[in-house]
């Protein structure tokens, strides 16, 4: 029976194949598991560590007896007319082209009795408490989705309901393949009891690891038996051996191994002494940790407090507590990951040892390698589906097996989006090895409070997950408030099995530690801000003109007028501005009201600027990377005399891990938590006495100026804003900045209550008469769309793991109604993809409107590698209502290939018509691009 056929010489027996698969699997419980690890499994078990490691192993070359089954060994002719022709192989006529046939279904429906006639514990009629049926289901489940619990009456006449698996001579040869590995590998142990949810997941991702390392054509062609071999026990037992000897050197070309946090003092993990938050942390964390184990840490600090570091350091506390493998650091975006990536390189190298590959995982991650030169990063593979980068030349660089489709999540360090780990909670293909691969390693997530309800759920979701695995996790925030605060802590509690509330009261700046051994959660501690300040906010009430064309005259009490009035300072006497936008058209408009308010500071290089995400990437990166030049933390010499006058105008991309510091930061009116998060712009570094302008003085009394459109209480919000922030909220914040005026911020102090103090029930008791009843109005429509948000990721996703309860299609299953494109698409905006080719005076396109770039032709393999790099450098996202209603031809050419970066990518053919602007029509709108990035009408 042959069991690997594609790209080889000759086809490799099954039995071969089942051998090399349980060989590495336990390799992979030697280097890749902890000892808690294997602890756990093996009590779970009932099984000593030494019977657990070879009864599992066991398991894992199970994993493909459902290739010895009609169906499939019908598709190798050669090989399957000899059993065609044996009377003793019987199937049900048409098995044997069985399209809908899967040979991982197989192996649960065969092994189901195939394990309770060795002796494992059954569960009678109810199978889903049968260890011998778990165990079935788990290796059912090795390529991605787990099947169905089986009924007793199914077990017993298999063939009869599943007809793929044949008669007679085939249960026979399955069972023989099943004795013969079980007498190789020497896995006569019993396990007494099955495995909880969480170790289970563990399992699962070590069998599917097993089998893709040993199924790499490397690794086989050199093993394939030659001529006469037929499997006796002394041909297996040598096959068996050979098996154990190659799987180190498979496991250790993977970079599957385990980093270990080895620094314990802070002064040997970062090259600067600590500040407040920091040392508070390093006195009094590693005690709580030593007393309770480990847990999760949640800390709450303003931005620029050190967050990252005190995350790192306490990363480094609680992994080696619980004997962890690495760390993945989550952040919201592409470009903050991007950002932090070398932040952790640089940790990795100074504290950690042992395997320390590095992986950058999110969907454009592939291009910070593409071209370079680096065959690892090869972006053209055919299985990049999720595609893995990371720098070349250093010691910490991820290896090409783990660049390949879902493997990203496996390397000992990752650093990546937020939907990379949440997907993990979500019915996708493979989510159990996302979980695998956050089961051993620290989970730090940055900004905890930027995630709507949608995504906060799946947090939630994936902590209890995490909870239940005892994996630790850091959580840091800049404006959480306490009810999140206590709801992201208590999942994580729930799923280490402590279900009563915890009650959190977080301190601002502060920590606070929850054991996931005991359940107990210290006291939230208060430390103090080496940036203590006040936050001077300056509310401006204004009629909204944006939409009014940049030569418009000024209208009094305008947004216009105020913004020219708040920016005079800037232009006359120096110094830089940040202006924030609601909406990436508002700031496209806005830009070009500061340029015709202001033509000399226009005029003048770098004195102004525009930031949005509706650039093309390529673009937006080098924008992005000006501003951190111009706007970044100073050297020594840049700190001397005041910046020369510099204006940014953006949106809600400077909000987040952007490291940007200005003397002056004006904001349209947003959510209390996002207008203090963009104040933390203001000011943000020391510059010395003569580092800022004259009228940017107390340096330590920064200024938030607030273009508020909701004059009084109960006016709506503008049109032009649409749902980008709920109007509630709005209203809300509003009438906390009008009581602000009067004294400002104190930060960090006075933030807390704040940000609570936005969402309390009883806010609408300040209110009387027809304002009154509009905001209870629209905290009614809040509250409902949250609920609504809430429900929807609690029924898109899977279930919690208490509940799993046996039966591990409840991590596979999906709802009535919950489509491929909902689980996507509620992870992001309702975005698309464009392309802009340009097209020139000779008739040609290019992908560049000087016309010095050609668009690539493809071949027969699509795009090569740096083709490909060219062209997803120049995408950029857009409003998914521009495409709809396009014609059919914005397609990718079929000669540039299917690679995922490609996907639903639409071209845009634009035409200039002067000015530095092109133009074309798409569907119901006209969409055009110049220096400001692309708008539609």
């Amino acid at each position: 029976m042959w069991g690997k056929e594609s790209g080889l010489p000759r086809p490799y027996p099954v039995v071969c194949h089942l051998l090399d698969t349980g060989a590495v699997f336990q390799e992979l419980w030697d280097v890749v598991l902890s000892d808690e690890a294997r602890e756990a499994v093996s009590g779970a078990l009932g099984l000593t560590m030494v019977e657990a490691r070879t009864v599992v192993s066991f398991w894992a070359g199970l994993h493909d007896i459902g290739k010895i089954t009609p169906p499939f060994q019908a598709q190798v002719h050669a090989c399957y007319e000899p059993v065609r022709s044996d009377p003793t192989y019987v199937s049900a006529p048409g098995a044997e082209a069985e399209k809908s046939f899967r040979h991982e279904i197989a192996s649960h429906w065969s092994l189901s009795e195939l394990f309770e006639a060795a002796g494992y514990p059954g569960g009678g009629r109810l199978l889903r408490k049968s260890v011998g049926h778990q165990v079935a289901q788990l290796l059912g489940g090795h390529h991605g989705l787990f099947g169905s619990v089986l009924q007793a009456k199914q077990v017993a006449q298999a063939a009869a309901y599943n007809p793929g698996l044949g008669t007679e001579g085939w249960a026979d040869q399955r069972r023989a393949h099943f004795d013969e590995l079980r007498r190789a590998m020497g896995a006569y142990a019993v396990p007494l009891s099955g495995l909880p949810a969480g170790l289970a997941v563990v399992v699962t991702g070590l069998v599917v690891v097993s089998d893709w390392l040993a199924s790499q054509t490397s690794a086989i062609v050199a093993r394939i038996p030659g001529p006469g071999w037929s499997g006796t026990a002394a041909e297996v037992d040598a096959h068996w051996q050979a098996a154990v000897k190659a799987a180190p050197r498979l496991v250790r070309a993977a970079r599957l191994g385990r980093a270990r946090f080895s620094a314990e003092e802070f002064g040997a993990m970062f090259p600067f002494a600590p500040n407040s938050l920091q040392r508070d942390i390093a006195e009094h964390l590693p005690e709580m940790v030593g007393k309770h184990g480990a847990g999760l840490v949640l800390v709450t600090a303003p931005t620029g407090d050190g967050k990252t570091e005190a995350a790192l350091f306490a990363a480094s506390v609680l992994g080696r507590a619980a004997g962890a493998r690495g760390l993945y650091f989550a952040l919201p975006t592409m470009g903050t990951a991007d950002a932090m990536l070398p932040r952790v390189e640089a940790f990795a190298a100074r504290a950690m040892s042992g395997e320390r590959a590095l992986t950058l995982l999110h969907s454009m991650a592939w291009l910070s390698s593409a071209g370079s030169g680096n065959e690892a990063a090869s972006a053209d593979s055919p299985d990049r589906e999720d595609p893995v980068s990371a720098g070349r030349g250093t010691a910490v660089e991820a290896d090409a097996w783990l660049r390949g489709l879902r493997r990203g999540l496996l390397a000992a360090l990752g650093v990546g989006t937020i939907d990379q780990v949440l997907s993990a909670v979500l019915p996708l293909r493979y989510n159990t090895l996302r979980l695998f691969g956050l089961s051993d390693k620290v989970f730090v997530v940055d900004e905890a409070h930027a995630y709507g309800p949608w995504m906060h759920q799946l947090l939630l979701r994936l902590l209890e997950w995490l909870g239940a695995m005892a994996a630790p996790v850091v959580l840091l925030s800049a404006t959480l408030t306490g009810r999140s605060a206590g709801s992201l802590v208590d999942a994580y509690r729930r799923g280490a099995g402590f279900s009563e509330p915890s009650r959190v009261v977080p301190r601002y700046p502060g920590w606070l530690f929850a054991s996931g051994a005991s359940g107990e959660v210290s006291a939230a501690r208060s430390t103090a801000s080496n940036r203590a300040r006040t936050l001077r906010v300056s509310r401006r009430p204004v009629l909204w003109d944006t939409a009014e064309p940049a030569g418009a005259p000024v209208q009094e009490g305008g947004r216009r007028a105020a913004l020219r009035e708040v920016l005079a300072p800037v232009a006359a006497e120096g110094g830089t501005a940040l202006v924030c936008c609601t909406t990436v058209a508002e700031a496209q408009q806005t830009y070009r009201d500061v340029q015709a308010a202001f033509p000399a500071l226009a005029a003048r290089p770098g004195g102004l600027r525009l930031l949005h995400s509706r650039f093309p990437a390529d673009v937006r990166a080098s924008i992005t990377a000006d501003c951190e030049s111009a706007y970044g933390k100073p050297s020594h010499c840049d700190a001397i005399t005041a910046r020369p006058a510099s204006v940014l105008v953006a949106t809600q991309v400077v909000e987040q891990s952007l490291d940007l510091d200005f003397d002056l930061v004006v904001s349209d009116l947003g959510p209390l938590a996002q207008l203090l998060q963009r104040a933390g712009r203001g000011r943000r570094h020391e510059r010395g006495p003569h580092g800022r302008p004259g009228w940017a003085l107390p340096e330590d009394e920064p200024e938030l100026v607030v273009l508020d459109p909701l004059t009084t209480p109960g006016d709506s919000v503008p049109r032009s804003w649409g749902t980008v922030y709920d109007a509630g909220l709005l209203m809300r914040t509003s009438l906390i900045l009008k009581e602000c005026a009067l004294e400002g911020i104190a930060v960090p102090g006075g933030v807390q209550r704040l940000v609570d103090e936005v969402y309390e029930d009883s806010f609408v008791d300040r209110l009387e008469g027809a304002a009154l009843e509009e905001l209870a109005r629209l905290d009614e429509e809040r509250l409902a769309e949250e609920a609504a948000e809430r429900h929807l990721a609690a029924w898109a996703g899977i279930c919690a793991p208490a509940d799993v309860k046996g039966d591990l299609s409840k991590l596979s299953l999906r709802e009535a109604g919950v489509t491929e494109n909902l689980l996507s698409t509620r992870l992001g905006a309702d975005t698309g993809r464009v392309l802009c080719l340009y097209e020139q005076a000779d008739g040609t396109a290019t992908l560049d409107p000087d016309g010095g770039v050609p668009v690539p032709v493809g071949g027969r393999h699509g795009l090569g590698a740096v083709e490909l790099a060219v062209v997803a450098r120049r995408v950029a996202p857009v409003p998914g209502r521009w495409l709809r209603g396009g014609d059919s031809g914005g397609g990718v050419p079929d000669r540039w290939g299917s690679h995922p970066s490609l996907r639903d990518l639409v071209l845009l053919h634009m035409r200039p018509v002067g000015d530095g602007v092109w133009r074309c029509h798409h569907g119901r709108y006209v969409i055009s691009i110049s220096g400001v990035g692309l708008e539609a009408e």
